[in-house]
């Protein structure tokens, strides 16, 4: 039975966030990514109810949603403006943002999208797959929607984005829609977007979704949705660069981060890689899918991937990369660190027939690139598979590197390896024969990101040496 994430829900997750906030791993540092001030404020701003928007729940505000973005598109050249939500539950239909605009949420204020799917208009699938993800032809357009923009911030003080999902759920459930389920939010071909100090739940599909667009910020977010909700990934960067992931919270009925680039021969053809990607200190939990996952949409090709300071619990899967003949493309460049798993069946899992094609063009013989993949200082507790590395045929996964790595594992069988070829240093329990061999010194320089830190490990050795000396 589908269920749906209720206030009391969201008081324990907080409550739950509270508790992990006095781990000693938590604790916030610099940021990785470069910083917007929030605290510059537009030179304009009005209010949501200055366009007869009724926060009781039931009114439909979708036409107050437009029109204020209509008005405030005439302070564009201007510095753009602010549109306040204040405290109440707003219902509403899909609305587009505009460039220079800020999206600003107070503490109480609620945006519920509307259970009517008429609310929520068709557009055309996206070039990268060719075709809507679940269905043929087009999809819904998300509740908040942007193009072609610059300059965009949905933010506040902790307000809420509620999707109001479980009809979405079961509409999919049964089999009776005609399009691809819509998401939460979705930003395409935009530049210079922050997404920060916001709750969003209950999405119908994908909860964030920047495609096509670059420098793109996501702080200090909570994304939540039951465990058995389909499909509600939390952030999906797709065919998308320059991002930064930081200080979040998600707990869904999917993957928690979705790194994608699109989808066989539409993404082959689209071309448009993700690219440098930040993910620093998230916290969740995922009881069917990955805390982070990339694919298996990932055919424009994704690399230069860095996830630092990571805790998952009561998953499936720590880190998966998914993939399948067909795909083409590649994922390469990809470093996890500093992430610690508890409860979790599989630390970490490739996919390489994945399957799920989105018509009978793909090209079987377009097989992916996976190498240089490296995981360092990685604990576990209450794991029941180390690994199960399954590469293809004719297309091994190469230079997997592990460095570091210590899980508790119930299975008398921790790792599973087949066509993959890497290194390794420093694992419990001892992985599988092709991943033996030692990292360094020889091999040092295949594996990604691990070269300039063995060599501060090996300066380090040598000083301790000479003080005991």
């Amino acid at each position: 039975m589908l269920k749906y994430f209720s206030f009391s829900q969201l008081v324990d997750v907080l409550l739950v966030l509270a508790l992990f906030s006095c781990s000693s791993w938590i604790v916030r540092g610099s940021s990785l990514c470069k910083q917007t001030s929030l605290g510059e404020t537009r030179p304009h701003s009005v209010s949501i109810t200055e366009f007869g928007a009724v926060g009781d729940g039931v009114t439909l505000n979708t036409k107050a949603f437009q029109n204020a973005i209509f008005y405030i598109n005439s302070f564009e050249d201007k510095g753009g403006a602010k549109l306040f939500v204040p405290a109440g539950r707003w219902l509403t239909g899909s609305f587009d943002l505009i460039s220079h605009v800020t999206l600003w949420l107070d503490q109480d204020a609620i945006i519920l999208g509307s259970t009517n799917s008429d609310d929520w208009p068709v557009v055309d699938p996206l070039p990268s797959y060719g075709r809507g993800r679940e269905l043929p032809g087009g999809r819904h357009k998300s509740l908040i929607y942007g193009h072609n923009l610059t300059d965009v911030i949905i933010t506040g003080d902790n307000g809420t984005i509620d999707g109001q999902g479980s009809i979405w759920w079961g509409w999919f459930s049964n089999r009776t829609l005609n399009y691809t389920r819509p998401h939460l939010v979705e930003l395409m071909n935009s530049t210079g977007v922050i997404i920060s100090n916001l709750t969003f739940v209950n999405s119908p599909f994908w909860t964030i979704h920047p495609v096509y667009c670059s420098q793109v910020n996501i702080q200090n977010v909570t994304i939540l949705a039951p465990f058995d909700s389909p499909n509600t990934d939390g952030i999906d960067p797709d065919s998308s660069d320059n991002v930064c992931i930081e200080d979040c919270y998600i707990s869904t009925g999917d993957d928690l981060i979705s790194i994608k680039s699109g989808w066989d021969e539409y993404g082959i053809s689209y071309a448009l890689p993700s690219t440098n990607i930040i993910i620093h200190r998230l916290i969740g939990e995922s009881n069917s899918s990955a805390g982070i996952a990339i694919g298996s949409e990932m055919s424009g090709g994704v690399s230069e991937i860095h996830a630092e300071n990571l805790q998952f619990f009561n998953s499936h899967t720590g880190i998966r990369m998914k993939t399948s003949p067909g795909r083409g493309g590649y994922m390469r460049n990809i470093y996890v660190s500093n992430m610690t798993l508890t409860d979790v069946t599989f630390a970490i899992r490739f996919t390489g027939l994945y399957g799920e094609h989105p018509d009978e063009f793909y090209d079987p013989d377009a097989v992916p690139i996976v190498e240089r993949i490296t995981f360092k200082d990685v604990k576990g507790e209450k794991i029941k598979h180390a690994g199960l590395l399954e590469g293809i045929k004719g297309d091994n996964f190469v230079k997997i590197c592990l460095s570091n790595v210590t899980l508790n594992v119930s299975s008398r069988f921790p790792w599973n390896c087949s066509y993959v070829q890497g290194y390794s240093d420093l694992v419990f329990p001892e992985t599988c024969e092709a991943l033996k061999e030692r990292i360094y010194p020889e091999h040092s320089s295949d594996c990604y990101q691990l070269p300039s830190y063995l060599s501060s490990l090996s300066n380090q050795q040598r000083v301790y040496r000479w003080l005991s000396w």
